[in-house]
């Protein structure tokens, strides 16, 4: 992955599908987009939960999949979809969402493919009700699996998803120090090429300061690793309508440019509605592009709202939970020192509830038993009600929608 960074903002879409023609024109076409991409090959939900015979079933019967069955395509089909659909010229990365990834990766890595993302944490609470103790393990021997085929000649790269967990409602601080978190995991064990995440959330000027912690927490806690960080454009409720979500696009490349980060995980105008196809990932693409190069938008002014501070407290006092990242993650939301909010996961404790305030930004409510109560002064008071979260799920929503013509 190194060798793609440092020629300008890498722009990736988010694409899968399970007919290998289609897979194929949409790998080309990113790759003949006219910016600088990453292509993606994100898998289907039978594959990520490791229902193998379920995806090939589907294939055998021509029944449509939500993604690209990698297992029951094979190594070598998938070596020959990547060779004939972009000669290898663009970075590969697949996509999955699975607590328990490793005959995903054994696939992966045998059609040459070396680049890939997830986590035992984020690939774990916001997906299903994998035990938090068995995803730790899974992920401790697929991690040694990629480490493992790595040369001279040879790197594997590990985008942590930490950053993204549940996509939205949960506050930057813990954002950070989970995604700093799993690339340690992922040194622990043996890789030292990650990518560090972070989703877009409800108020630009909170993101920059999240995005500056970070980088300056990756600066401190990665310094012997190859490390860069990958923007997601926002995961929640999307604007329904299109200047709406050319404007929450636009923004999110801004934020790129004015943060230094190296690489945006784009979405559509459609994304309210339906999956889309090439050519709108294609057109997001290109939108993305032009917004990112747009020198006339300023950024809003820097912020200290203490996610620095909050963050590292996350991170060193996780760390000293355990002898190892894995042990002191487990032991970490055991206790509740980590608490991921309105997750609904066995092993997550439940109690921490964040909210929005009147400009916008995402705060914490109530922190439960997290090591950061002291630093966050007066809470708001009242309970959050479920007519409180439905609100704040479509906040984004609506703020982009107000202004614009359909």
């Amino acid at each position: 992955m190194k060798r793609y960074l440092g020629k300008g903002l890498l722009l990736q879409p988010r694409m899968g599908f399970s007919d290998i023609n289609d897979m194929s024109e949409g790998l080309r076409e990113t790759q003949a987009s006219g910016v600088p991409v990453v292509g993606t090959i994100t898998l289907d939900s039978f594959t990520r939960t490791n229902q193998y015979g379920q995806a090939e079933s589907a294939l055998v019967d021509g029944s449509p999949l939500n993604g690209y069955p990698l297992v029951a395509h094979g190594a070598e089909r998938t070596r020959q979809l990547v060779e004939d659909s972009t000669g290898n010229r663009i970075p590969i990365q697949i996509r999955h969402g699975s607590a328990r990834p490793y005959e995903i990766f054994q696939v992966m890595l045998d059609a040459g493919i070396d680049m890939t993302e997830g986590g035992p944490v984020s690939y774990c609470l916001p997906y299903g009700r994998v035990p938090l103790a068995e995803s730790v393990e899974e992920w401790t021997r697929s991690v040694r699996l990629l480490a493992s085929h790595q040369s001279g000649n040879r790197v594997v790269h590990l985008e942590s998803f930490g950053g993204c967990m549940l996509g939205q409602l949960c506050p930057p601080d813990l954002l950070v120090a989970l995604t700093i978190l799993e690339a340690l995991f992922f040194r622990e064990h043996g890789l030292h090429d990650v990518s560090l995440s972070y989703a877009q959330q409800t108020h630009a000027g909170q993101d920059l300061e999240a995005l500056a912690a970070l980088r300056a927490l990756a600066g401190k806690y990665l310094h012997d690793m190859d490390w860069h960080v990958v923007v997601y454009t926002y995961m929640g409720l999307y604007p329904e309508t299109r200047a709406g979500a050319d404007r929450l696009l636009a923004q999110s490349a801004l934020l790129v440019r004015w943060a230094g980060c190296e690489r945006l995980v784009v979405k559509t105008a459609q994304e309210s509605r339906r999956i889309p196809t090439v050519a709108e990932n294609i057109a997001s693409l290109r939108l993305a592009d032009e917004a990112f190069r747009d020198s006339r938008a300023e950024a809003p002014p820097a912020e200290d709202g203490g996610i620095l501070e909050r963050a590292e407290l996350f991170v060193s006092t996780v760390l000293g939970l355990g002898s190892g990242v894995g042990p002191a993650l487990l032991a970490a939301f055991r206790r509740g020192v980590l608490d991921v909010p309105y997750c609904l996961h066995p092993d997550n404790a439940g109690r921490a509830r964040s909210g929005i305030d009147e400009d916008g930004r995402l705060i914490w409510t109530d922190p439960g038993g997290m090591p950061i109560r002291r630093s966050l002064g007066p809470l708001p008071s009242g309970r959050v009600r479920a007519a409180d979260v439905l609100a704040m799920l479509s906040y984004v929503r609506r703020a982009f929608d107000r202004d614009g013509p359909t």
